[in-house]
């Protein structure tokens, strides 16, 4: 309950310093599952910044969850884990 209440925190600030206020619903809920799948890679804080810049850089049409689509997107994935501190 404690890092979903991050999460939504997180992203909520994330978004609205990039985009005035364009997080989603379905943002939130892939940056969780992101989350999730990612659990003891590393802090709970690298990984929830890494999961926001990698969906920040997914378009918003992708249906792939972000654990699928960093697979084939090898580029941004190494600057998010640069971005976020994953090392």
């Amino acid at each position: 309950m404690k890092l979903t209440t991050a999460v939504l925190i997180v992203v909520g600030c994330a978004f609205t310093a990039g985009n005035a206020g364009a997080a989603t619903t379905d943002d939130v809920k892939w940056i969780n599952q992101c989350v999730t799948d990612n659990k003891g890679g590393a802090s709970e804080a690298i990984v929830l910044k890494y999961c926001t810049c990698m969906n920040n850089k997914m378009s918003d049409n992708e249906t792939l969850s972000i654990t699928q689509w960093e697979k084939t997107h090898a580029t941004e994935r190494k600057a998010c884990d640069q971005e976020a501190g994953w090392k």
